[in-house]
């Protein structure tokens, strides 16, 4: 009886290396001084095994296929397809930024609606004290609130005499 071997498919991280120098060089249709040259100008940055040798990933290949695009048929030199990657280094890094903010907006919204809640369900409870134990209505609690003197005002002298209501102006009518 013969036995059946089964191939197990292995998937691979896009930005594992996996390509020695030649076989990524011919993937990317060039030879492999020009990925060296590439390295060194640092347009690429393959891998390393442990002895050194130069290991390339899938995203390395596809890289490679971009600058070959960028300088054969766009007529890009090296320069400027540095400056390219340069500005969508920096554009993923500003989009990364704008999904933080995005994100913490959010956060402060909900943060906001939350505290809201809760004012509205203190307010609900709170009963203003007027002398006397007199129950205020909400639409007369203007004329109860506390004027709180900003820090940069003028403190009052002590000889001063705070307005103050009688009692009987206090009390609402019945």
């Amino acid at each position: 009886m013969a036995t059946r071997r089964v191939r197990a498919r292995v998937e691979v991280a896009s930005d594992r290396g996996v390509f020695m120098i030649s076989v990524a060089a011919e993937l990317a249709d060039m030879h492999p001084q020009t990925l060296r040259m590439y390295e060194a100008r640092g347009l690429i940055e393959p891998k390393r095994s442990p002895k050194g040798t130069r290991l390339y990933s899938h995203k390395d290949v596809e890289r490679l296929r971009r600058i070959q695009e960028m300088t054969a048929e766009l007529g890009m030199n090296l320069a400027g397809v540095e400056r390219v990657f340069e500005l969508e280094d920096k554009l993923q890094a500003m989009e990364r930024k704008l999904r933080a903010f995005e994100k913490r907006a959010a956060e402060l919204k909900s943060e906001v609606e939350r505290l809201e809640q809760v004012r509205r369900e203190l307010r609900a409870e709170i009963v203003p004290y007027v002398k006397g134990g007199a129950i205020v209505r909400h639409a007369d609690l203007k004329r109860f609130t506390v004027r709180v003197q900003r820090p940069d005002a003028q403190a009052p002298r002590p000889d001063d005499q705070a307005h103050r209501p009688d009692d009987e102006a206090q009390r609402p009518s019945a």
